[in-house]
């Protein structure tokens, strides 16, 4: 079995804080996988479902952020599940907004989530945990962390966190079934920008990239039939220059 946990606050006051994102991160893997009903235990809700033929236990702690180590260390003991099973979904200060790392152990880096659970399963299970970590960036000062870390996301940053959130559902079978590596491929997959299409279609190749003043510009490759054309009108050119049709330079 593996445990899949969320961390974030109860209660509708801290449903939409920046905090409270790895509850919004399994609420939306649960429904799009279609789990079973959320349903009180371990000091938690917890929703259960298959992946691959693999049974996933999906939580969000109800005992408050720092306190979260209970119910995760209450459903590890229980099931017997291995520190290696359990991976947690959090709110990382020190990523900027909307972006997603992965790493397996670790320090806490005073995450009270984290702290909390790693008092709770040290002992018995070791810390080598796996940890998701959603950016939602910092405020540039320590005496704003504790106010930007519960507050909500602004509408600024929301549609991108939403876009991250609905990749890593989309891409959690592939968590489950073949590791980090793969699912981290498979977000950046979803993320990444449609390819540009003029009027005769995509482009065939890659675009270019030149410096501007406001930062990068896509410019886009020269496609095959551009090149073609090239060849062909530098041909004719030639031809006409030998037999003295080709334009003359006025003095």
């Amino acid at each position: 079995m593996l445990l899949i946990v969320g961390l974030g606050n109860p209660g509708p006051k801290y449903e939409r804080n920046r905090h409270n994102v790895g509850f919004m991160a399994v609420d939306e893997i649960v429904r799009r996988h279609s789990f079973g009903p959320w349903r009180a235990r371990f000091q938690a809700q917890v929703s259960e479902g298959q992946i691959g033929g693999r049974k996933v236990m999906v939580m969000k702690p109800m005992t408050f952020m720092n306190e979260s180590g209970k119910a995760v260390g209450e459903a590890a003991r229980f099931f017997k599940i291995a520190a290696e099973d359990i991976w947690v979904f959090y709110d990382e200060l020190d990523l900027a907004s909307a972006k997603l790392k992965v790493k397996q152990g670790g320090g806490h880096a005073g995450h009270n989530g984290l702290r909390s659970i790693d008092a709770h399963l040290a002992k018995d299970l070791g810390k080598e945990y796996w940890r998701v970590r959603i950016g939602i960036g910092h405020p540039g000062d320590k005496a704003k962390v504790h106010g930007h870390v519960l507050g909500d996301f602004s509408k600024a940053e929301w549609p991108t966190t939403e876009k991250l959130i609905d990749a890593m559902a989309d891409a959690f079978p592939t968590l489950v079934e073949r590791g980090y590596s793969d699912f981290m491929s498979k977000v950046a997959l979803i993320l990444k920008p449609a390819r540009h299409t003029g009027p005769d279609g995509p482009a065939s190749s890659p675009s270019a990239k030149t410096a501007s003043a406001g930062g990068e510009t896509n410019i886009p490759a020269a496609t095959a039939g551009d090149k073609d054309k090239n060849r062909i009108d530098s041909a004719l050119a030639q031809a006409m220059a030998k037999v003295g049709l080709g334009r003359k330079n006025k003095d």
